[in-house]
């Protein structure tokens, strides 16, 4: 019930950021990306990976939205059996919300930022994580744009065995963009929580071309890494992807 109610907590926070932030001056963007792999024959999986971002550029705020979720299915033959069976081998859902207040200078802000992520095949049944501290836009212009944030915060975390690590932490993030063409564009992100009990990181390059009008191709390289998982646990998890990205407005 706990992970339940955090999860409810951070989409609850990245929908008050907006509530917070109403004013039509400024455009709102949305993109929804969605991956398909399909196999068969000697070996059998499905894996579907799907995503949704949001832009939000008001006259005081600037808000980012993210929704991801990964599923994976495989027939393997069992061992003792020999019979083919089902078997999940992914499977995580991870949300998260920035919200920007814009000082007397708009590059400087003070930021809130709150995220959940439940991941199946981790050492963790959830993490979750809010901070609050200071964002500024290091530079924008017509090709590319680099921003930073750091600030304390506060992770809540549940291991597979029942065992809460919460703990306070500071987190320091990172955006960069370049607008290679009109057709295409680079981004990279990065992020750490650094902890007590867990430093937790991650990261995401990417390289998105446009294909016609709103559809676009996204090739995606995520890295995400836990300093203290179980025993036979890898620290750093990699998933590379090819996706269709659908521009909503």
């Amino acid at each position: 019930m706990k992970k339940q109610l955090l999860a409810v907590a951070v989409l609850s926070a990245m929908g008050t950021t907006s509530a917070l932030a109403q004013d039509d001056a400024k455009p709102f963007t949305l993109e929804g990306g969605l991956g398909f792999i399909f196999t068969s024959g000697n070996t059998e999986t499905t894996s579907i990976n799907a995503s949704l971002e949001g832009h939000q550029e008001l006259e005081k705020w600037s808000n980012d939205y993210t929704v991801e979720g990964l599923y994976k299915k495989e027939t393997v033959t069992d061992d003792d059996t020999g019979e083919d069976v089902e078997r999940t081998s992914a499977q995580k859902f991870f949300a998260s919300g920035q919200g920007n207040y814009k000082l007397e200078n708009p590059d400087y802000r003070l930021f809130g930022f709150a995220s959940y992520e439940d991941d199946r095949f981790s050492s963790y049944n959830y993490q979750s994580t809010v901070a609050a501290g200071w964002n500024q836009k290091v530079w924008q212009n017509d090709t590319t744009s680099l921003e930073y944030s750091i600030g304390p915060g506060y992770s809540w975390a549940e291991t597979q065995e029942d065992v809460e690590q919460n703990s306070f932490i500071v987190r320091a993030s990172g955006a960069f963009e370049w607008l290679i063409s009109d057709t295409a564009k680079f981004s990279q992100t990065v992020s750490t929580e650094v902890g007590d009990e867990n430093t937790k990181s991650r990261a995401e390059s990417a390289l998105t071309a446009t294909i016609s009008g709103n559809l676009s191709m996204k090739l995606s390289v995520k890295l995400d890494h836990n300093s203290r998982v179980n025993e036979g646990v890898e620290k750093l998890d990699t998933a590379t992807a090819v996706t269709l990205v659908y521009s909503f407005f």
